[in-house]
């Protein structure tokens, strides 16, 4: 049987959890479309995050991956467009690494998109009532980092078998509690839209064609 490779982060940056992880770790074991989900923890660490991912791809080979972190402060689950080769940490990881303005690969390409069908997914998400919508930017902490990492990782097979992408899902309640003001998703509906995610992506081998850019 095919096999999905998911990944989620950690808890970084004070909180005690991670929602990625939470949500990624209910898919362990399940079964969709002919695919059996395999679900990590990865380090909120920079480099350490990527050897740790590539550790997973070769245990396990998958056809599809996908890695999912934290978005606090989006209020619906969103599929990433593109990787820059670029850290600049606002903030320490959980080693205490603060990179600023340096490439994550040495003479990289600046940029990878992602080989997710992005606009059927987010198409699949909202068609269950569950809020989606495509980002712009994975941003330039770890997310970012892993993002920009697995797709190096998959533009080095030769040919290209496996797609991957990324995706960020927000705080749950039990966070927006601490962050007042802040919009958040129930854990439940996470794993739902992780799970339709999975779906639409394996039916989908080519996107769909579907406005939904952003204006700034």
């Amino acid at each position: 049987m095919k096999r999905v490779l998911l990944t989620g982060f950690d808890a970084f940056g004070g909180e005690s959890i991670n929602p990625s992880w939470e949500a990624v770790r209910q898919l362990d074991g399940m079964e969709l479309q002919g695919h059996t989900v395999r679900s990590f923890k990865i380090p909120t660490v920079f480099h350490t995050s990527i050897s740790r991912l590539k550790q997973y791809i070769d245990d396990v080979q998958p056809c599809l991956i996908i890695c999912v972190g934290q978005a606090g402060g989006r209020s619906d689950i969103t599929v990433e467009r593109v990787a820059i080769n670029m850290d600049d940490a606002r903030i320490p990881d959980n080693e205490g690494q603060q990179p600023i303005d340096i490439p994550i690969v040495e003479g990289g390409p600046d940029a990878y998109f992602s080989t997710l069908p992005i606009k059927a997914v987010v198409n699949q998400l909202l068609a269950e009532n569950i809020p989606a919508s495509v980002s712009q930017t994975a941003g330039t902490f770890v997310c970012n980092h892993l993002f920009y990492g697995l797709m190096h990782i998959l533009a080095s097979q030769s040919p290209v078998a496996t797609r991957g992408g990324f995706v960020h899902i927000p705080f749950v309640p039990q966070q927006s509690v601490k962050h007042r003001g802040q919009p958040s998703m129930s854990l439940e509906t996470a794993v739902r839209g992780l799970r339709f995610a999975i779906m639409a992506a394996v039916n989908h081998e080519r996107d769909i064609k579907k406005e939904d850019g952003a204006l700034h």
